[in-house]
């Protein structure tokens, strides 16, 4: 008989959040102070829930680009961005009940990922991605450019960026997150045929926001 392996799916980022109000919590019981353990107990079950990462399974859709976050996309529109050109933005807004780890939109190598500071105003106004604190992504994949930006919002004061210039990302792979409530944009190629709409849901490296000509 096969022994199981027990996984918690947790970003690595959330282990201290979850782990160390849970040992306050277990060291409060112990020694009978139970009212006092519970808001400890529920701060690790609240990290519990936000800093999950489930496993999933990008769909085979060829030259799709996949969300890069959870959420509910906040815009679609036309811009210009520096790495693709002429470029169309799917803008998502993540709130702190959405899973935060986000995922490569495409098979890519990593062009460039730069910083930049800014404030941080609510990440679903129109400004954010201007204003806010961000990380941004430049992606380079067999067919096209993309870009991604990270963007912090008011209570995400966090944007973890685990790659490099030269890493090499796999369609949905997990490259990073942001903690507590933000914004995620993906720029790809104006002439994508985009496949989402304002007000839709979308998951990070599943659904297929838009599709390369």
């Amino acid at each position: 008989m096969g022994t199981s392996r027990f996984h918690v799916p947790l970003a690595p980022e959330g282990w201290p959040f979850v782990a160390i109000p849970a040992a306050l919590a277990a060291a409060l019981v112990v020694r009978g102070h139970r009212a006092l353990a519970a808001p400890f107990a529920v701060a690790s079950l609240a990290a519990l829930g936000f800093f999950r990462d489930p496993e999933r399974e990008p769909p085979a859709v060829a030259d799709g680009v996949l969300a890069p976050a959870d959420g509910r996309v906040l815009a679609v529109e036309e811009t210009e961005d520096a790495f693709v050109g002429p470029a169309v933005r799917v803008a998502i807004f993540l709130s702190p009940l959405d899973v935060h780890v986000n995922r490569a939109p495409i098979a890519s190598l990593v062009a460039g990922v730069a910083w930049t500071r800014g404030r941080f105003v609510a990440a679903y106004r129109r400004d954010s991605s201007d204003v806010n604190e961000r990380c941004t992504l430049h992606l380079q994949g067999e067919r096209a450019r993309v870009t991604v930006v990270q963007i912090a919002g008011v209570v995400a004061r966090r944007i973890v960026c685990r790659v490099g210039a030269g890493d090499k990302l796999v369609a949905g792979a997990r490259f990073g997150m942001i903690r507590f409530g933000s914004r995620t944009d993906c720029l790809m190629p104006r002439g994508t045929r985009v496949t989402v709409r304002v007000g839709d849901r979308v998951t990070a490296g599943v659904t297929v926001i838009g599709m390369l000509t």
